[in-house]
C-alpha cells in the first residue's frame, strides 16, 4: 500500500501519508519497510531526521544481509555521521553491500578506485564497478526510463539562487503558463516538454504535456507534433500506445523536414511498429535526422553499424556517430563508447576513458533525485537533512555534490558533526571536487591553507593551487590572490612587476575584479613610491619595517582607507 501511494502521490502530504504504512508494516517485522523508514530517518523525509534511530534499524537490518543497511552504515562511518569516523569499516561495508547488489555501494568503490581514497589506485578494478552499474543505467534507459537530473550548485550567488535556471520558480512557471495560454507556440512546446519528463522542478504529468503539444501542433509547430508521435509511440495514461497515431504525427513533423519526427519514423521501421520492419528506411530516417544534428538519430545509426542490422558491421563509422552523439550529452551513445574503449573494439583500449564515460552514464541513475530533494531542503533551511544527502551522492563521486557539501560544512550551520570536524572534512571535499576540475574548489583549497583552516598554515601550498586556479582555469580570484601573495613575498619570492600583471590579468579576467584590483594597484603604487622616498631621504635613519611597527601588521589596510578617503575628498571637490 505505502508503496502504491508513493508512486502515484504528487503532493508531500500524499507521500508522508505513504510512510505511516511503511512504519506499520515496519513494525510487523517487514525489511523493505524498514529500509525505507530507516532512510526517512537519516535523509530526514517530512521534517523526521533522526541519525541515531536510523542507525539502529540499518544496524539490525544488516545483519539480516540488507545490502541497503550496509551502504548506508558504510557511508555513515566513511564521515564520522552519528557513528565512529572509520574508513577501513566503511570499506567493509561498501565490499558488502556491493556484494549483495547494492548499485550505491558498486558506484562509490568504483570512484574510490578510480580516485585511489583509501584504496589503492586501480583502474581495472574501478571499471568492472562502474560497468556494473552503467549496464543497470542504460538497460533502464532502453526502455525510456531516463532521469532528468537538475544539479544546483549552492556555490552560486545568492541572488542567482532563487532565480536559478536549474529550478523553475513557481511565479515565473506562472508567467509561461499565462504565455502558453496566449498562444506563444514556443513556450508550449517547452512547457509540454517539461512536464512530459518532469523537469526543472516540476511533476511529471502527461495530460499537460499532451494539452499544450496539441496546442502548439495545431498553431503548425513541427517539434510538437513530433512530441505527440513520441507520446503515443511509448505509450502512456493521456495517449495510450497507438503505432498508427504516432506514425500520422510522425509524418507530418517529419513532412515539414522536423529531425525528431524523421528520426520518430525511423525508430518504426527499425523496430517494426505499425510497419513491416525495414532497415533500409530506419536508415534512411535516421540519416536524415542525423544531418540536422539530432543526437538520438546520431546514435541509432551509431547502433545499427555497432551490431550489423541491416548493414555491415563497421565499428569506425559506429564510433563516428556515437562520439557526434555524445558530444549532445545523449547516454546511450556514452555506454556504447565506454563499451568500446572498455574492450578496444574500433579503437584503441583506453581503462581510464572507458571508466569516465561509465561514470557518467552511472550519475543518470535514479539516486541522483536527491539533487532536488537536497537542494529543497537546503532552500527551507533544513541544513542537516540537505547536508546528509549532498555528503552522500559525494561519496558516489558526483563533483557537484561534493562542492555543495563543502560548502554547507564551511557554512558551520550543520549540526550533524562536530564543530572541529567541519574544516577538515570540508578541506577533503573541495580536494575531490578540484581533482574533477574544479575551479572554485582548486580556488578555495588555496584559502584553507592560507588561512590555515582544517589544515596548518602554509603559503607555500597555499599559492601552488592558486597557481594552478589561474593557469589552468584563468580563475581572476586566483590571480588576485596570487598577487596580493608576489606582493608581500608570502610563500614565493616578492615580485612587484609580476604582481602588477597579476592584477591587471585579474581585471581583464572578470568585470567584478575591477574595483578591488584598481584598489590594490592604488596601494601597491603610494606604498612604492613611499618606499622609493623614504628609501631616498631617510636611508640611514628610516627602515622600511618601521610600518609593520608602527601601524601593525595590517598597515596596508590602512593605506587603501586613506587612498579611498583622499578620492572621495577629491570627487566631493569636483562635483561640490
Amino acid at each position: 500500500m505505502g508503496l502504491k501511494i508513493l508512486q502515484q502521490s504528487k503532493s508531500q502530504k500524499q507521500k508522508a501519508e505513504a510512510y505511516v504504512f511503511f512504519a506499520k508494516a515496519a513494525d510487523m517485522g517487514n525489511l523493505k519497510a524498514m529500509e525505507k523508514m530507516a532512510d526517512a530517518l537519516l535523509f530526514g523525509n517530512f521534517g523526521m531526521q533522526n541519525i541515531t534511530a536510523a542507525i539502529q534499524l540499518y544496524e539490525s537490518l544488516a545483519k539480516e544481509g540488507s545490502y541497503t543497511a550496509q551502504n548506508a552504515l558504510g557511508f555513515l562511518s566513511s564521515y564520522g555521521i552519528g557513528m565512529e569516523y572509520n574508513q577501513a569499516k566503511a570499506l567493509i561495508y561498501y565490499t558488502f553491500g556491493s556484494a549483495g547488489g547494492s548499485m550505491m555501494s558498486q558506484m562509490i568503490l568504483g570512484y574510490r578506485y578510480l580516485s585511489g581514497i583509501n584504496v589503492l589506485q586501480n583502474c581495472e578494478v574501478a571499471l568492472n564497478h562502474y560497468k556494473k552499474v552503467a549496464d543497470y543505467i542504460a538497460d533502464k534507459l532502453e526502455k525510456s526510463e531516463g532521469i532528468p537530473v537538475e544539479k544546483v550548485r549552492l556555490t552560486e550567488r545568492p541572488e542567482n539562487l532563487s532565480s536559478n535556471s536549474e529550478i523553475l520558480d513557481w511565479d515565473i512557471y506562472q508567467y509561461y503558463k499565462f504565455l502558453a495560454e496566449r498562444g506563444d507556440v514556443q513556450i508550449q512546446v517547452s512547457l509540454g516538454q517539461l512536464h512530459l519528463i518532469g523537469r526543472k522542478g516540476l511533476d511529471q504529468d502527461y495530460y499537460k504535456a499532451l494539452y499544450y503539444f496539441l496546442k502548439a501542433a495545431k498553431a503548425g509547430s513541427a517539434n510538437a507534433m513530433a512530441f505527440i508521435g513520441k507520446m503515443y509511440l511509448e505509450g502512456n495514461a493521456a495517449a495510450p500506445q497507438n503505432n498508427a497515431t504516432a506514425f500520422k504525427y510522425f509524418s507530418m513533423a517529419a513532412n515539414k523536414g522536423n529531425a525528431i519526427g524523421l528520426h520518430g519514423l525511423g525508430l518504426l521501421y527499425f523496430y517494426g511498429k505499425g510497419v513491416p520492419v525495414n532497415y533500409a528506411e530506419a536508415l534512411k530516417y535516421f540519416q536524415k535526422a542525423a544531418e540536422k544534428g539530432w543526437p538520438n538519430a546520431q546514435f541509432q545509426l551509431g547502433f545499427m553499424y555497432y551490431s550489423g542490422s541491416g548493414v555491415w558491421k563497421d565499428y569506425k563509422l559506429a564510433f563516428k556517430y556515437f562520439y557526434l552523439a555524445s558530444q549532445s550529452g545523449q547516454p546511450l551513445a556514452i555506454y556504447y563508447l565506454a563499451e568500446m574503449y572498455a574492450t578496444g573494439t574500433g579503437v584503441l583500449r583506453s581503462c581510464r576513458t572507458a571508466v569516465e564515460l561509465y561514470k557518467g552514464v552511472c550519475e543518470l541513475g535514479h539516486w541522483a533525485e536527491k539533487f532536488l530533494t537536497a537542494y529543497f531542503a537546503y532552500k527551507d533551511g533544513d541544513i542537516d537533512s540537505s547536508l546528509v544527502q549532498y555528503a552522500l551522492l559525494a561519496e558516489m563521486g558526483y563533483e557537484v555534490a561534493q562542492s555543495n557539501s563543502a560548502f554547507i560544512l564551511e557554512s558551520k550551520k550543520a549540526k550533524i558533526l562536530e564543530k572541529e570536524k567541519m574544516y577538515p572534512m570540508a578541506l577533503l571535499l573541495w580536494n575531490r571536487a578540484a581533482i574533477q576540475g574544479n575551479a572554485f574548489a582548486r580556488v578555495k583549497i588555496g584559502d584553507y591553507h592560507y588561512y590555515g583552516y582544517g589544515t596548518k598554515k602554509d603559503y607555500q601550498t597555499a599559492a601552488t593551487h592558486y597557481s594552478i586556479a589561474a593557469d589552468k582555469y584563468h580563475s581572476a580570484q586566483a590571480m588576485f590572490n596570487l598577487a596580493y601573495m608576489y606582493e608581500h613575498g608570502l610563500g614565493i619570492a616578492k615580485d612587484i612587476h609580476l604582481a602588477r600583471r597579476l592584477y591587471d590579468m585579474a581585471a581583464q579576467t572578470s568585470p567584478d575584479a575591477h574595483i578591488p584590483v584598481f584598489f590594490a594597484l592604488m596601494k601597491l603604487e603610494t606604498v612604492h613610491l613611499l618606499r622609493d622616498i623614504l628609501f631616498f631621504n631617510f636611508t640611514m635613519r628610516w627602515k622600511w619595517m618601521k610600518l609593520d611597527n608602527t601601524l601593525g601588521p595590517y598597515w596596508d589596510l590602512f593605506v587603501i582607507g586613506l587612498i579611498i578617503v583622499v578620492l572621495i575628498f577629491l570627487l566631493r571637490n569636483r562635483y561640490g
